[in-house]
């Protein structure tokens, strides 16, 4: 039974068709599959759980309706939706993981992460990170009214666009002695994740390194299957 790697999928109200891409692919090419994995960046950005617009409310009760069939949904936290709880846990059904977890594929550990927390070249990224992952923080975050976080949401998005823009290619990707130190970490020879949105695979430090794509005019997923994780797309 396959399992299926989605990250990066930016959702946000001013994209319906990137809300409507991911609902017919979980409709069309999950019907067989066991679980779904939520690999951070799900949410463009998302300012607690108790948001209240239309879009993400929908979004949730699919999310519900999925499980409900039978397809074990997990999310990892990313850099645009760290603000995911309990509440929208349990609202949808959806199991959370830790930042970095493995898993067994075919009897083999496989390490999932978002993958920001590699790129620790981009050293104002990971103060920024180290902030907004405090619980001190979030919670007083969480404690502002709704419209007040979203025009925050709004604005460390312009930033961020604006920041990366002016960033050296290489330094948002990730640094080969963390990624080493990672995989040794765990000893796995097999890690997928998202966040650079450069989807490939890599065959490096004897090990393989699967890279998932945002969302935009095409849509990335990894499927495993019969001993074996492809890298496939789709146009949205």
């Amino acid at each position: 039974m396959p399992c299926y790697f989605i990250s990066d999928l930016h959702l946000q109200p001013s994209r319906e068709d990137l809300a409507s891409a991911f609902f017919h692919f979980v409709e069309t090419r999950t019907e067989k599959a066991t679980a779904l994995y939520i690999l951070g960046d799900f949410f463009d950005a998302w300012i607690g759980d108790d948001e209240d617009h239309p879009f993400y409310r929908n979004i949730m009760e699919k999310l519900r309706g999925y499980n409900g069939s039978g397809l074990d949904i997990y999310f990892q936290h990313g850099n645009r939706d760290f603000l995911v709880g309990q509440e929208f846990a349990q609202s949808t059904g959806v199991t959370l993981l830790d930042e970095e977890t493995v898993v067994t594929l075919a009897g083999q550990p496989v390490l999932l992460m978002h993958g920001d927390s590699l790129c620790i070249d981009d050293q104002a990224y990971m103060q920024f990170r180290k902030q907004v992952r405090d619980p001190q923080w979030q919670q007083q975050i969480l404690a502002l009214p709704l419209e007040q976080r979203r025009a925050m949401a709004a604005q460390l998005r312009e930033q961020s666009q604006s920041m990366n823009a002016m960033k050296a290619e290489d330094i948002m990707d990730v640094n080969a002695g963390e990624l080493a130190k990672v995989l040794e970490k765990h000893t796995v020879k097999t890690l997928i994740h998202g966040h650079t949105h450069r989807p490939n695979v890599h065959h490096e430090l004897g090990a393989r390194r699967i890279v998932l794509g945002d969302w935009g005019d095409k849509a990335w997923f990894a499927v495993a299957d019969d001993g074996d994780i492809s890298l496939q797309s789709f146009t949205i």
